[in-house]
């Protein structure tokens, strides 16, 4: 069973932010120029680029949903006008002329099989647009993995929730199939993220993909863990001649468009 008694940071998620920030602009740069009249966000965390959405369309009644109530507090303090609400992603029912989901999907073992549900959502002519991270064989993942996977870590960290994703060809084969698509774009790119400051790589994954893992381990076991971690990262991860560490990060994006109502 999979364990989900974590919650998220705000504060240490937006770490790096504008770096975070740049597949949801590169995703969203791919949506067909329309004029929705309704957006959704599905996992939009502290919804510093649910912004992005009311920028875009500003004539459009944006939500953002999150099943974490920190983000979303987070989000209501910090982004006027646009409606936040906390809800999981699973059981989400609306309707939008633009469902859109960035980085999100990874947590749901079975988000391949919710994405039949999610063009459901999607009005006639629409938009369903995500993006999901696909490096778990880098080091950044591979690491955390095989040091949870030792004593006295093991104990504490089985059934962590971890993040996951499919191939691009699997996307697209999912959604080709069903009747409601009629277009879709899938697409992958690695980025080249260019950090600083002290233990960067670390400070990215313990907002994100080790979070659970992190939290998981009792207070008296998490220190050592977080020190081996450090090491391991840093090692795989060294620093260059100008003070700065480059962390690959593959992604793949999908944008799949919905059958117009006379079609």
């Amino acid at each position: 069973m999979v364990k989900t008694t974590h919650t998220w940071d705000p504060a240490r998620y937006l770490t790096y932010a504008d770096e975070r920030g740049r597949p949801f602009a590169d995703l969203l740069a791919r949506v067909a120029p329309t004029s929705p009249a309704a957006v959704v966000d599905l996992g939009c965390g502290p919804g510093n680029l649910t912004a992005l959405l009311a920028a875009r369309w500003p004539a459009a009644r944006v939500t953002g949903v999150d099943s974490s109530p920190e983000m979303i507090a987070t989000a209501h303090a910090a982004v006027p006008g646009i409606e936040f609400e906390v809800g999981d992603l699973r059981a989400w029912r609306g309707s939008a002329d633009v469902v859109l989901s960035n980085a999100t999907l990874q947590w749901l073992p079975d988000h391949l099989d919710l994405l039949s549900g999610l063009v459901e959502a999607v009005t006639p002519g629409g938009s369903l647009a995500f993006q999901v991270p696909a490096n778990f064989d880098e080091p950044s993942h591979t690491i955390r993995r095989d040091l949870a996977a030792e004593a006295p870590y093991a104990a504490h960290t089985a059934g962590v929730a971890v993040p996951d994703s499919h191939e691009p060809g699997t996307y697209l084969d999912a959604l080709s199939a069903l009747d409601r698509v009629v277009e879709v774009d899938v697409w992958e790119t690695t980025y080249l993220h260019v950090l600083s400051g002290a233990d960067p790589v670390f400070t990215w994954v313990s907002g994100t993909g080790a979070r659970p893992t992190l939290q998981a381990l009792p207070d008296d076991v998490r220190p050592a863990f977080e020190a081996e971690f450090r090491r391991r990262l840093a090692a795989a991860y060294p620093v260059r001649a100008d003070g700065t560490v480059v962390l690959p990060f593959r992604r793949i994006f999908v944008v799949a468009r919905t059958r117009g109502a006379d079609a």
